[in-house]
């Protein structure tokens, strides 16, 4: 017990040296970086200041947003680079919001997604709907989406659901509570997103944000829902902070999963490590390391410990290097949609696969020899 609690707060620590996130409002930063229009639905109560739109505490009500943010230039691939708490921002280095518009009704919402999907011809009209993780504030997931959406290039147009974390390291029993309470708000987003004409909807998750995903899967499914669940094309879990076999009653529940259905895993996540001992367990679905444990699921798992550093939490949206790796293999839907056998040359790595349920241990490797090649 005692090597459990130096544990926790080490991370705790780790967490608590870092200044937390807080939009900074600059329209001169749009002509420098590059902008990402995120649209947003929340089950947050309004925050208290221009720097904090969304609190910690919990609505009943969804409320809609839209947030233009600048990237700059000046940035490594993964990295979130805030602005100073106390003196000038630099379009140039620091990320920065330009523009933000808060929805008085849903209607207005629907309309001007609706109009951002039809830029695009109709039957790839597509949203990419991100659900954070454990310990977020509302400006630092908005960002992470924008970051996301920019490094990797992610499909179709961004919308965030900000759920009620408390954003502190030590809030952990708040955040898993509100992840069961915000599920009926993250069911009446993906409604919203499917009547704006979305033609296909990818849910990429965090964490606990992974376990809220699930959850309102189950929920549509248990529905009978038709309009939300045959537009969902694909999901990607990112270090998915579940019980494995919680994960398999819903997955059991949802019945023919949406496909793609990646996880990326990681040997090296400290915090789910944390997290299993905690539970009285040796592992959570995000550092599972024996397929075996979901034989008969048609799901990816893609184990990218290699590519950890830090916490190693959330290497698939934080590591250069994978980003880099990720990015090289063209298609990511058609290579992780094939069989095992025809993925071979496409995701470079080791592959095993068990009844339908395949594991990739991506290497770094992979990569150097991409270069050399190059």
């Amino acid at each position: 017990m005692r090597i459990l609690l130096l544990a926790a707060l080490s991370i705790v620590a780790l967490a608590a040296c870092a200044p937390r996130g807080l939009i900074t409002l600059a329209p001169e930063a749009a002509a420098v970086g590059a902008v990402e229009r995120i649209f947003i639905g929340s089950t947050r109560l309004p925050g208290d200041d221009a720097g904090n739109p969304y609190s910690r505490g919990r609505s009943y009500m969804t409320r809609f947003a839209r947030y233009d943010v600048s990237i700059p230039p000046d940035r490594q691939l993964g990295s979130l680079p805030w602005p100073p708490r106390h003196g000038p921002a630099d379009p140039s280095k620091h990320m920065l919001t330009v523009d933000q518009k808060s929805y008085e009704t849903d209607a207005a919402f629907r309309t001007d997604l609706a109009r951002e999907l039809r830029h695009t011809p109709p039957g790839k009209r597509e949203v990419v709907v991100y659900i954070h993780g454990f310990n977020n504030t509302f400006a630092e997931s908005l960002y992470r989406l924008a970051q996301l959406q920019h490094d990797m290039g992610l499909p179709g147009v961004p919308v965030l659901y900000s759920w009620p974390s408390r954003g502190t390291p030590l809030g952990y029993a708040y955040d898993r509570d509100s992840a069961l309470f915000a599920r009926d708000g993250l069911e009446r987003l993906l409604q919203e997103v499917s009547a704006a004409g979305a033609d296909q909807i990818l849910l990429v998750a965090h964490s606990l944000g992974s376990a809220l995903t699930m959850e309102a899967l189950r929920q549509l499914a248990i529905g009978r829902d038709r309009s939300v669940l045959p537009r969902v094309g694909g999901v990607i879990l990112i270090s998915p902070d579940i019980d494995v076999d919680v994960f398999r009653a819903q997955a059991q529940a949802v019945g023919v999963l949406p496909q793609p259905f990646v996880i990326f895993t990681s040997s090296r996540d400290r915090a789910l490590g944390l997290s299993a001992r905690l539970a009285g367990e040796t592992s959570r679905l995000g550092n599972l390391g024996d397929v075996q444990a979901l034989a008969g699921l048609e799901v990816t798992l893609l184990e990218v410990g290699a590519f950890s550093t830090g916490d190693g939490h959330f290497t698939a949206g934080t590591s250069p290097s994978l980003i880099q790796l990720l990015n090289g293999i063209g298609d990511v839907d058609d290579a992780l949609g094939r069989d095992a056998a025809s993925r071979i040359g496409l995701l470079p790595g080791a592959i095993l696969t068990v009844q339908g349920a395949t594991r990739i241990i991506l290497s770094p490797v992979a990569l150097i020899g991409e270069e050399l090649a190059n």
